[in-house]
């Protein structure tokens, strides 16, 4: 274990390491954004913050590398650590997405190619959302920056749909043998489950898998009713569209209504891009055997690949097993190695 403010690092480490100690959940991204702006300027690099607080270092955009600046809230002390598998950096954000992040921002200045630093990844996209809607040009390819382990090269994630149910049924005697509100959202849920039961040998990225996240319920401020709300989030597979499960899910409705708020489309891309063969090469040449994946959540590269058509990839080191998680920590010799493998590959898509 050392004292990560007096340890000797390269620059590439101190970067991780100061980001990393820079505490950044979801809004209050603004210091580790600043400490990016003044990475780039110090290398020569124009970089400024836009009003949605995202990072914009502007060079060649043959190819943007870009990665989110918010984390997961959560205290984990910040430590090198060597246990016996070689140095690990420990602290919130290692893993998701702070070691992508950094890694991106040394390649950028290393190659010379465009940088974007987003906020809001964890909670609503904002600032991947923000980019897209500003008209910025389409770049020749997209590199966004998740924890992949230096040899995974993702190539696909699920949708996003989420909505809130909501029902209110008249007050009555719980000895009364019609359903109020609570168990009419219930019965709903039942429906929509069974609905999108799927066969168990079907893998998980292959599913629709829908998620109750929160039910609240009970008698109305006046007591003259019952009311419940029930929020939702389904994971849309790329066999289907955002609007395919919304219809499935509302013809299961028989009493109350779902707001729908919130939906990102599935992605899933070839493996014949640009950019996924230069990924493969990048990684052989660093001596890696390159892994192609499919993950199940959600990431800023559906955002990106709903509104631009060009080659996508997901790299970044780290074991995404340990996103959000209380033991969080990176191998710094992956993180180098990462980097090493994201130059090749810029060069390569130049």
């Amino acid at each position: 274990m050392s004292d990560v403010s007096g340890a000797e690092l390269t620059e590439a480490r101190r970067l991780l390491v100061d980001l990393v100690s820079t505490p950044s959940p979801s809004g209050e991204e603004t210091e580790a954004a600043e400490r990016l702006v003044d990475f780039f300027e110090a290398h020569g690099r124009e970089a400024r913050i836009d009003e949605v607080g995202n990072v914009h270092a502007p060079a060649d955009d043959a190819v943007l590398l870009t990665s989110h600046i918010d984390t997961v809230p959560g205290d984990i002390p910040v430590e090198i650590r060597d246990e016996g598998e070689g140095e690990e950096l420990w602290g919130r954000g290692s893993v998701d997405a702070t070691g992508p992040l950094s890694a991106m921002a040394v390649a950028a200045v290393e190659t010379g190619v465009s940088f974007l630093g987003v906020v809001g990844e964890e909670v609503d996209s904002r600032g991947s959302r923000h980019v897209i809607e500003s008209d910025r040009p389409e770049p020749g390819a997209v590199v966004n920056g998740e924890p992949s382990g230096w040899t995974g090269i993702t190539l696909g994630y699920r949708g996003l749909l989420a909505g809130t149910y909501v029902a209110t049924s008249e007050s009555g005697h719980t000895s009364r043998p019609e359903n109020n509100a609570i168990q009419d959202a219930m019965d709903w849920w039942s429906r929509v489950e069974e609905e999108f039961d799927p066969d168990e040998y079907l893998p998980v990225f292959e599913r629709v898998t829908c998620k109750p996240t929160e039910l609240e319920g009970g008698p109305s401020a006046d007591g003259l009713s019952v009311e419940a709300t029930l929020e939702v989030q389904f994971r849309v597979p790329p066999k289907y569209t955002v609007d395919d499960v919304r219809e499935m899910a509302d013809g299961q409705l028989d009493i109350g209504t779902v707001h729908w708020y919130d939906h990102v489309p599935p992605v899933m891309q070839s493996p014949r891009t640009d950019a996924a063969r230069a990924f493969r090469a990048a990684i052989r040449e660093a001596g890696g055997e390159p892994r192609l994946l499919r993950k199940t959540g959600t990431a800023d590269m559906n955002v990106f690949a709903s509104a631009w058509d060009c080659p996508m990839v997901t790299y970044g080191p780290g074991d995404s097993d340990l996103d959000h998680a209380p033991n969080e920590h990176l191998s710094l010799a992956e993180y180098d190695r990462s980097i090493e493998v994201l130059i090749d590959a810029c060069h390569r898509l130049r």
